[in-house]
């Protein structure tokens, strides 16, 4: 049976000095947009970069349709379209020097629609990227990715540094990919106004651990935003709520909905992905602060 898998990432562990990626797990489907969210910090590049083995795991394995990431490297990372935070240009050199090499390493390089990229976000063919822009890089670097038609397209906050119209022509664009149902879109992002528009499913990353890893619509299945007067509020459906946000006489909260019947008076509100992450963010901060609390009261 064919895999319906793109990325298999399964109880993968990096361990650091001063921080630990823990038994990271989630599975990508061919023909999906996966939003990847998390604070700065929380391991969301790290666990790219051991997607792409840049860097080696203590443990776990990834797979990318179905084929062991080490073992068989080469035509794994030939089905993978890479866009980083960070951009890995030279500076001395232009875009068009950057397709002719690609030619060369990607076996399904499509001149013509690399044109159509370079063209369609005005990039100078030969000027140097010295001379680019952070949004002019970003751009250069989608088309250099997109021009080889990966099956899998990784993408390590592509958006941040583009203007609003070539934001949505990127946005458009991905959502183009997987529409046939066969390739997929890993997308790490702290926009997630991005991902309420096209992503199918969202894995959420806290200090290194995934908390959340579901489709978009389980979301509003599972979860829901309260808010109400604090004196809603007691010892017993406090602890019942994912996160707080409290001000002088009213609060907010996630919850899940099956406890909704514990709160009296409150509005519900349909979360997003915003909400399912800001406010596993603070809860796990409310978390830490109670445990140094009991451990230092001793």
């Amino acid at each position: 049976m064919m895999n319906q898998y793109a990325l298999e990432v399964e109880n993968v562990t990096k361990e650091f000095a001063d921080f630990t990626l823990d038994s990271v797990n989630f599975r990508l489907e061919k023909g999906m947009v996966m939003g990847l969210v998390g604070e700065n910090g929380a391991g969301k590049t790290t666990i790219i970069k051991l997607i792409l083995n840049a860097m080696e795991k203590t443990a776990g394995n990834i797979r990318i349709f179905g084929m062991d990431h080490v073992e068989r490297e080469v035509e794994a990372k030939e089905r993978i379209g890479y866009v980083s935070d960070d951009d890995y240009l030279f500076v001395t050199s232009s875009i068009k020097q950057y397709a002719r090499a690609f030619a060369h390493v990607y076996k399904n390089w499509d001149q013509a629609l690399f044109e159509k990229y370079a063209k369609m976000w005005k990039l100078p063919p030969k000027k140097k990227f010295s001379e680019y822009s952070k949004g002019m890089k970003t751009k250069a670097m989608l088309a250099l990715a997109l021009a080889h038609h990966p099956d899998l397209l990784i993408l390590d906050e592509p958006t941040a540094g583009l203007d609003p119209v070539a934001r949505i022509e990127v946005l458009d664009i991905l959502r183009e990919i997987v529409e046939a149902g066969e390739r997929a879109v890993l997308f790490s992002t702290h926009i997630t106004g991005d991902l309420d528009k096209i992503a199918d499913s969202v894995t959420v990353l806290i200090d290194g651990k995934v908390t959340e890893s579901m489709a978009i619509d389980q979301i509003e299945d599972k979860y829901a935003v309260i808010s109400g007067s604090l004196d809603a509020l007691n010892a017993s459906n406090e602890s019942l709520c994912i996160g707080i946000r409290r001000g002088t006489q009213n609060f907010e909260a996630l919850v899940e909905r099956k406890y909704l019947a514990d709160f009296n008076e409150v509005g519900v509100h349909t979360p997003n992905i915003e909400n399912l992450l800001t406010f596993s963010i603070w809860g796990h901060r409310e978390e830490i602060v109670e445990l140094e609390g009991e451990k230092n009261n001793g």
